[in-house]
């Protein structure tokens, strides 16, 4: 009987850890920009948006777009994003990887290092634009730097998410 009932045990956690998992990392990211780390311009990646795009395009089946919704209000909500402006964007970013797996049949590591630089490209853009359109006076090129590190940060993400990845699906 104890046997069976470390079973049921077992197997309920097993079954949280990969439900769970993926969302608490994504959580956990945006909790990030609580850190009280100072600087002049921006150049600290939005990790909550890496590890959101980073688990997306290894596990594309496991999230739809609906997904970004919920995790793009926490999101807004911590990070003092404009509410709506994580929704919107990470929800459209979504749709469009969508696009992107019904029409592309092979996908390797350099291919989504390319739709993530892409994906963190236009995002920073969009904060960007979207901060002009709020009375921000910031020309582009103070993005720059937090570009650059962004798309050389993802590697380091996609890395860190695919080891949590194993480890949520380990027996």
């Amino acid at each position: 009987m104890s046997r069976i009932a470390f079973n049921k045990a077992e197997v309920r956690r097993k079954h949280l850890r990969r439900e769970y998992v993926p969302i608490a990392s994504t959580v956990l990211a945006s909790l990030l920009a609580l850190l009280p780390i100072i600087v002049s311009s921006p150049i600290i990646p939005d990790f909550a948006f890496l590890m959101l795009i980073a688990w997306r395009l290894l596990r594309p089946e496991m999230w739809g777009p609906a997904v970004a919704l919920p995790l793009g209000l926490f999101n807004d909500l911590v990070a003092g994003h404009p509410i709506g402006q994580s929704m919107a964007l990470w929800t459209l970013f979504f749709i469009i990887f969508d696009i992107i797996d019904s029409r592309v049949l092979f996908r390797d590591y350099w291919m989504d290092w390319l739709i993530a630089a892409a994906a963190i490209t236009t995002y920073i853009f969009a904060d960007w634009y979207i901060g002009t359109l709020m009375g921000n006076q910031a020309d582009f090129h103070v993005m720059l730097p937090q570009l650059a590190a962004s798309v050389l940060a993802f590697p380091v993400v996609a890395r860190f998410v695919l080891l949590l990845d194993r480890w949520r699906l380990a027996r």
